[in-house]
């Protein structure tokens, strides 16, 4: 006896020793297989990676044949812009969420399938209940070995319906700000298109002319340098005379400094190659005075009504709102309902097919403490949101007015550097013709022409300011091209939809204007009896908010 005892312990031990032995190795293994290294990018895998970037960049842009125009020039930045493409993907994400928030709602439905396999019989003695003695019944096998397990099973629950539900009007939402974004992006887009068009624009109009005087002005240097050495003149007036070139030479590489970045800022926004070169086609119509005519309060009714900021933060705020819904359902009791169908091979078993039905409800006790705190916070919640959108609302007020102001300055300034230009555009013209007579120097020449050209310059960068101010204006009031799906339409009909959004908004805009003006003038014309008359309460701007001019619907559609 004292032998097997022995024997036994010693294989206990053995069992001990290699139980600990195998899960020290498992432990190992698993450590090894849960560490990760660092895998840092070749430059070979870079590489090959950045010709794929810049192919997929650049696939399915068509190239540019002829002069670009405004238009077009739109039209390719909307449809082959990268950050806009970004914006797009964004919005069909949200769209994407919301699908997905929407199955939350469904019941879950889970299908399951197991083995199991045990290496000895389930053998299991049973007591009596009264005199609490083993029974002398012989124990007995209650489970096969091995055996495999089928359910499915239906659950539902009410509180996680609830949350899912308003989950997904609070994703739905999601996507309209995500929309907004994309439009804000878009208003962006359209104004830095305008403006880096006539920078190039004006770089067209002066690279030859800048590039022809520097050349003059380098002659005329060289040709002082070597007066003063010769001592042709006086030392000091061929020193003055040199230090008149270098200033003039400076300021003109200036300008052909300022110039060349227009193409490049063009060429990326519309995703054509940098170093592809090409022509833009200036427009007929530089400038007008629509946005100066057009009464402010109208503007701020557009602006309230349709800027993308203010309608993102009517959806965060409506968003903020279903969040208190939320906080305020999670305090009821959770109902749940389940129904499961399943199936055991266990010959043991008398019924190997069974159906399982419950119904559950629960309760958080501690919800009852942090109730009064959730509160708080959601409500808060709702203030900060109704806070920041009351904020926006006096921000994009703020900028109607303010880019309303700059749009008349700057206007203002394009009338007064054009007419500059003219002016010095008539003095070069006599000083052409003193040159052909060969009655003024090198130095005059250069000096009268930089002039010009920098007239020319600044009445170009007056331009592209009116361009950029007016493009601010358009975006706050929510004002953009009413076009389709840019993916789906060609490029030429997408060019032709932005020629027509463009001419139609400007003239419903003049339409706008006139209406207001007519009724003004009528006014004008005092009657005998106007010193009696007494005044009806109008609109502060005298038309009715039903006047309004249509604008571009917001499509979701890309």
């Amino acid at each position: 006896m004292h032998i097997l005892q022995v024997r036994h312990k010693t294989s206990h031990r053995k069992l001990t020793s290699f139980t600990g032995g195998s899960l020290f190795a498992v432990s190992l293994l698993l450590t090894g297989c849960g560490s990760v290294g660092m895998k840092p990018f070749s430059q070979d895998e870079l590489a090959i990676q950045t010709a794929a970037d810049r192919a997929a960049a650049q696939e399915g842009v068509a190239p540019i044949a002829g002069p670009l125009t405004m238009d077009e020039a739109v039209a390719r930045a909307l449809k082959y812009n990268l950050d806009r493409r970004v914006k797009m993907m964004e919005e069909a994400v949200a769209l994407d969420q919301l699908d997905a928030a929407s199955w939350d709602m469904l019941p879950r439905m889970m299908a399951q399938a197991g083995y199991s396999k045990r290496n000895k019989d389930l053998i299991t003695r049973s007591v009596d209940s009264v005199t609490g003695q083993p029974s002398l019944a012989n124990p007995y096998i209650s489970s096969e070995r091995s055996h495999e397990t089928y359910d499915l099973g239906l659950t539902w629950n009410l509180l996680d319906f609830g949350l899912s539900y308003i989950t997904a009007k609070q994703q739905a939402d999601r996507v309209l700000i995500a929309a907004e974004r994309r439009r804000k992006a878009m208003h962006t887009l359209v104004q830095d298109v305008r403006t880096a068009f006539w920078r190039t624009a004006s770089a067209q109009k002066l690279h030859d002319q800048v590039k022809q005087v520097i050349t003059v002005a380098e002659d005329a240097l060289t040709d002082a340098r070597k007066a003063e050495t010769e001592r042709v003149r006086s030392p000091l007036d061929a020193l003055r005379y040199q230090r008149q070139l270098l200033e003039n030479l400076r300021l003109l590489e200036s300008i052909e400094q300022e110039l060349a970045s227009g193409r490049i800022e063009l060429a990326q926004l519309i995703n054509a190659p940098l170093g592809q070169p090409f022509q833009v086609q200036e427009p007929d119509d530089k400038a007008d005075t629509v946005l100066l005519d057009m009464p402010v309060q109208r503007m701020e009714e557009l602006a309230l009504t349709h800027n993308a900021d203010i309608r993102e933060q009517h959806y965060a705020s409506r968003i903020a709102v279903e969040e208190t819904k939320r906080t305020m359902l999670r305090l009821f009791p959770n109902l749940s309902f389940n129904y499961t169908l399943r199936h055991d091979s266990d010959r043991y078993l008398i019924n190997n097919s069974w159906n399982d039905t419950g119904l559950a409800l629960s309760y958080n006790v501690f919800n009852l403490l942090s109730a009064p705190s959730q509160k708080r916070l959601a409500e808060a919640g709702v203030k900060l949101a109704d806070q920041r959108r009351i904020a926006t609302q006096m921000t994009v007020l703020t900028q109607v007015h303010l880019s309303r102001l700059q749009y008349q300055t700057a206007y203002h300034q394009f009338q007064r550097a054009d007419q500059i230009w003219q002016a010095d555009s008539k003095i070069a013209d006599h000083m052409k013709n003193r040159q052909l007579a060969e009655t003024q120097s090198k130095l005059e020449q250069v000096s009268n022409s930089t002039v010009a050209i920098l007239s020319l310059l600044r009445r170009y960068q007056s331009l592209s300011q009116l361009q950029n101010v007016s493009g601010r204006l358009q975006a706050t009031m929510g004002l953009e091209p009413e076009i389709g799906s840019v993916s789906e339409l060609s490029l030429e009909t997408l060019t032709r939809q932005v020629n027509a959004s463009m001419q139609g908004w400007t003239q419903e805009m003049q339409q706008e204007v006139n209406q207001k003006v007519k009724p003004e003038v009528k006014q004008a014309t005092p009657t005998p009896s106007a010193a009696l008359s007494v005044p009806v309460a109008t609109d502060t701007d005298g038309a009715s908010p039903a006047s309004l001019p249509p604008v571009a619907a917001l499509s979701t559609q890309q």
